[in-house]
């Protein structure tokens, strides 16, 4: 089939699984180069592994790029619908003395198979990334690429169809270069073009490992569960194995922005280390462009059923929690569970059980614990509710609290409000909590 020599790319998962973040990544590059050379995207289930493929895996497949952003122009197309074509291709090798009907095992005991017959030869092919490249497939032997007419297998029928989807580049990870030679003798004895090879580092974990579960999350639906947003995740998958060179230091792109800065020359040959750190930091970055009642509702999704009803029926001191509290120290929305664990939003919602021993500081003692506390609440009873925030509150007691001793007056404070060890400051709690509450909390220690 003929394309007019335009780029053209496939997206080849196999539907036995869920998407591993290394194939996102291998999808993720062929998007990008195809996007920035105004080439189409071939969408196709290698679905030849027929116990293991699942329909369910094809839907989740689907539905993960949708949420990448990484849309296709044309499929997607099922390898288990396309028989004909393989068929019709391997009596093309056996009618030309390129294949033939052997034994499984070659030594005159297994069922029959189809077998290519290896013209045991060296294969020289141009690799992007690591340049020329020369493998002997002498050792290869006459190799299986049918368990019978109706049944082939991987490399005959990614060659088939690469050849009539007009395939320009195969884009894969480097763990497919042995692979290679043996698709380049059937595209040859095909009589196909062959495609320009890019084969990407392996991205592995901290021990140098190949990334898996050992080390983290490694599907998207995995990083989704934990908060991270999918304009994070492109971004920084698109860092590993790629930079975009000239000096340019930049760690966060837009699709656009990493489409248009896209080029395979900048790809490493060497593994890439998946950084949770890196992650979490490029996620903050992508988390802090949100627009803030977005960026209210997505940390809302992720409080615990304990809290969320507190969080929806007082929305004003919710907003404040988060946007005074939460959003500086959270690097992907499920940081918002280990704040929960520690306890810290139980003091905005809760009066805290605080005995005498507990807000008096150092050897100070009861009376002027208690003195302090009535000062504070006369300055602060006279401040307007509409002058109500955490910087007029500060400003109200700070130069009086460093003429009494700071710690003397703010410690007390601090923990009548919030009956924590370490908490926000108390401008930020009384913020929080409103007036009202804030000189109710106040009064119950010095009545």
């Amino acid at each position: 089939m003929n394309f007019n020599n335009k780029i053209v790319v496939r997206f080849p998962p196999s539907p036995t699984g869920i998407l591993h973040i290394g194939n996102v990544r291998a999808l993720l590059f062929n998007y990008l180069y195809a996007r920035k050379h105004g080439g189409d995207i071939v969408m196709r289930f290698e679905d030849t592994d027929r116990e293991r493929s699942k329909k369910e895996y094809e839907i989740s497949t689907l539905e993960i790029l949708d949420e990448l952003g990484l849309d296709f122009d044309r499929g997607p197309f099922r390898q288990s619908d396309r028989t004909e074509f393989y068929i019709e291709a391997i009596d093309t090798l056996i009618e030309n003395g390129n294949a033939y009907e052997g034994e499984e095992a070659q030594d005159g005991s297994g069922d029959k198979v189809i077998r290519f017959k290896n013209p045991n030869k060296k294969i020289r092919f141009k690799d992007t990334v690591r340049g020329e490249i020369e493998i002997d497939t002498t050792s290869f032997g006459d190799f299986v690429i049918a368990r019978s007419k109706t049944n082939p297998l991987y490399h005959l029928t990614v060659v088939v169809d690469d050849i009539d989807m007009g395939i320009t580049d195969v884009i894969r990870g480097e763990d497919h270069i042995t692979s290679t030679p043996r698709q380049i003798l059937l595209i040859e004895a095909l009589g196909g073009v062959i495609p320009r090879y890019t084969h990407l580092p392996l991205i592995v974990g901290a021990d140098h490992k190949k990334l898996g579960k050992r080390h983290g999350a490694v599907t998207w639906r995995e990083f989704k569960a934990l908060g991270y947003l999918p304009e994070a995740v492109i971004n920084y998958l698109a860092l590993l194995g790629w930079n975009p060179g000239k000096g340019d230091e930049r760690e966060i792109f837009s699709k656009k922005e990493l489409i248009e800065e896209f080029s395979l020359k900048q790809v490493n040959n060497s593994p890439a280390t998946f950084s949770y750190e890196k992650l979490d930091s490029i996620n903050k970055a992508w988390m802090l462009k949100l627009d803030k009642e977005t960026y209210f509702e997505k940390a809302l999704d992720f409080v615990s059923k304990k809290n969320k009803y507190k969080f929806e029926d007082n929305l004003e001191k919710a907003h404040k929690i988060i946007f005074n509290i939460v959003q500086e120290r959270l690097d992907k929305f499920s940081d918002i569970n280990k704040m929960e664990d520690d306890g810290e939003f139980d003091y905005y919602f809760d009066i805290p059980n605080v005995s005498e021993k507990d807000f008096i500081f150092k050897d100070d003692g009861i009376e002027k614990a208690i003195e302090l506390l009535s000062e504070e609440y006369k300055i602060l009873e006279k401040i307007d509710e509409s002058n109500w925030n955490k910087a007029f509150l500060k400003d109200a007691l700070w130069n009086w609290t460093s003429e009494v001793g700071r710690g003397s007056a703010l410690h007390p404070l601090r923990t009548i409000l919030t009956g924590a060890k370490r908490s926000p400051d108390p401008f930020v709690v009384m913020d929080i909590l409103g007036k009202k509450e804030s000189l109710e909390r106040i009064s119950d220690k010095i009545s």
